[in-house]
């Protein structure tokens, strides 16, 4: 019988078998480039979707007095805010300067009350003068624990003594691709005011603000009628937050015995979760507008 295979070695030497080297696929290199690429876009895409949630904050504050301006409570006041704990507040009737009433009340703060509201509790603020008179000024203010990194006021006043402005600023959300933009407002007394400062405020929302971007709008609105809501979803695409969760807006003033419905929180690309009117005490006796509070969700 044949060997299987033909014996080429040497008369007694030992049979040895020939293996043929493996051939291994080419070796791509790996595009470091392309995955830093692809690991920045999952990292953004991660930020986007996950949601993030602040706390703000609206009042009245009545220039720091109580109703029917029997005292200057504004330290008490600024107690009261920290307490609730929010990190954007919304104030309206907040006194830049006045040149008498230092002399009248002890407990009168040598600094703008934005300023003293703000301490060291919110680094950033802003503030718009509307009401100009001989001895001083007042306006809307916006204090917040994230960078303003932009500010604008708005006049907004249409005739006759009353002066009223939409303070717009620009926060910067740390981890944040989209800037949030939120509005203090303080509305007119006349309807035929409100109307077409609301109007105003809609204009703003449109030219002035991405499409995209988160807006929160809050202050006194002055809208006993109610005619807000309908205005401002069909001119700009804001919701009250009240409605939303509660069905109307909720009463404010008079702080004491609230009946009216005057101060709203609007949003726009965001959630309002928990919003509440602030219980009578301490707060009834701190400003005349019951304030309110809500979690908002981007």
């Amino acid at each position: 019988m044949q060997p299987p295979f033909p014996d080429s070695s040497p008369r007694g030497a030992p049979a040895t078998l020939t293996v043929a080297p493996a051939v291994r696929p080419p070796v791509t290199p790996i595009d470091m480039t392309a995955v830093e690429t692809d690991t920045q876009v999952a990292l953004a895409a991660v930020s986007a979707e996950s949601s993030f949630s602040f706390k703000v904050l609206t009042v009245n504050i009545h220039k720091g007095f109580t109703f029917f301006n029997r005292k200057f409570i504004l330290p008490e006041l600024r107690e009261a805010v920290r307490a609730v704990g929010p990190d954007v507040v919304f104030l309206q009737e907040v006194t830049g300067n006045h040149l008498k009433y230092p002399d009248k009340f002890d407990n009168y703060p040598d600094t703008p009350h934005y300023e003293f509201l703000a301490d060291t509790i919110w680094p950033q603020f802003a503030y718009g003068r509307n009401a100009v008179y001989n001895n001083g000024h007042h306006g809307n203010a916006v204090l917040s624990k994230f960078p303003i990194v932009r500010s604008e006021n708005h006049d907004v006043s249409i005739s006759g003594p009353e002066r009223r402005g939409l303070l717009h600023c620009e926060l910067h959300i740390p981890g944040r691709s989209v800037n949030v933009h939120v509005i203090c407002v303080h509305l007119g007394l006349i309807e035929e005011h409100r109307t077409q400062q609301m109007d105003m405020l809609c204009k703003l929302v449109h030219t002035d603000i991405p499409a995209h971007a988160p807006v929160v709008v809050a202050g006194d609105f002055n809208d006993w009628r109610h005619r807000a809501h309908a205005q401002l979803e069909r001119g700009a695409g804001l919701y009250e937050i009240f409605v939303q969760a509660q069905g109307q807006a909720a009463r404010t003033f008079p702080a004491r015995l609230p009946v009216l419905r005057l101060d709203r929180i609007y949003v726009r690309n965001a959630i309002g979760h928990a919003p509440v009117v602030l219980p009578s005490r301490p707060w009834s006796h701190l400003s005349d507008h019951a304030p309110l509070a809500a979690e908002i969700e981007l």
